[in-house]
């Protein structure tokens, strides 16, 4: 079976505070973006076995990996005999980069255990199992445009946003999520958003009041080189909005139409930020390519 799964975007982004378990508590505006990883599925006939493979070898290969954790856990959770199963992963969306995609990985391996094994587990149960993996996984099971909050975990379809175009730029570095929350904690003054004013916004379908409210709280304290410039040949190219990523490094600016957005990439590939990407909304976390 052949999936593909999408990569994500925030919206809004604010920490409202900790839990006493030290988890941090979020409110996020969360929205699916055609940046597809693809994801391969094999029953390779050695029971109980998990293997994997991945594209970039930058990436964990073996149990460490989110993918594998997802399947590990699929199995355990529904009691269903593991007939062997290889994962592939072809990487196209960034890691380390704010764009969820290791769990839109994992997210793909739970919705592809589901359809193979014919367990017929509702969206709602598979999410329940996702979980426990990564608090994103249940909203790339899901996709499309959602309020998120809690750890990530509690989640509320929101009407979709206008199809507009997206372009996204990884700098060269790699943004650890740990450091970034160290960050906000060590932090003395933090400026929050306007998370109601945004909910309304979104709830309406209201896209440029969205786009008006758009916002990362993670900024005021993560660095990240070049943003500054990447912002401003965005704007110089007549992006609607721009914006970090989860906590980093990608920025993402939006732009009406596909040309705006293709000029504005041009001049990022010109100015030396190869990993540049367009691309518009999407409805869908995951979806079976092949072998339904």
């Amino acid at each position: 079976m052949i999936l593909q799964a999408a990569a994500k975007v925030n919206l809004m982004l604010d920490i409202l505070g900790r839990t006493e378990d030290g988890y941090h508590t979020l409110f996020m505006i969360m929205q699916s973006v055609g940046i597809y990883d693809r994801i391969t599925l094999t029953e390779t006939g050695r029971p109980g076995t998990i293997t994997l493979s991945c594209s970039n070898e930058k990436l964990p290969s073996d149990k460490t990996n989110i993918g594998w954790k997802a399947a590990d856990r699929f199995f355990k959770e529904t009691g269903i005999k593991n007939p062997g199963i290889h994962i592939d992963i072809r990487k196209n969306i960034p890691f380390a980069a704010g764009l969820a995609g290791g769990s839109a990985d994992a997210a793909a391996v739970f919705v592809g255990l589901n359809e193979l094994t014919k367990a017929g587990l509702s969206e709602r149960e598979l999410c329940r199992i996702a979980v426990k993996v990564g608090a994103d996984v249940p909203f790339c099971i899901q996709g499309g445009t959602m309020a998120a909050m809690d750890i990530g975990q509690v989640l509320a379809p929101l009407p979709d946003i206008r199809q507009d175009w997206y372009v996204l730029v990884k700098p060269a570095q790699d943004v650890s999520t740990k450091e970034a929350y160290d960050a906000f904690d060590h932090t003395d003054y933090v400026r929050h958003l306007d998370t109601t004013a945004m909910l309304r916004a979104a709830a309406a379908g209201d896209t440029d009041a969205v786009y008006s409210l758009v916002g990362n709280v993670f900024e005021q304290f993560v660095y990240v080189a070049g943003r500054v410039d990447i912002k401003a040949v965005m704007r110089d190219a007549g992006s609607l909005v721009h914006c970090m990523s989860g906590s980093g490094p990608t920025i993402y600016g939006v732009f009406e139409t596909e040309e705006k957005a293709n000029a504005c990439a041009e001049a990022l590939l010109r100015a030396g930020y190869p990993d540049t990407y367009v691309c518009q909304p999407v409805r869908q976390g995951v979806t079976i390519v092949e072998g339904a």
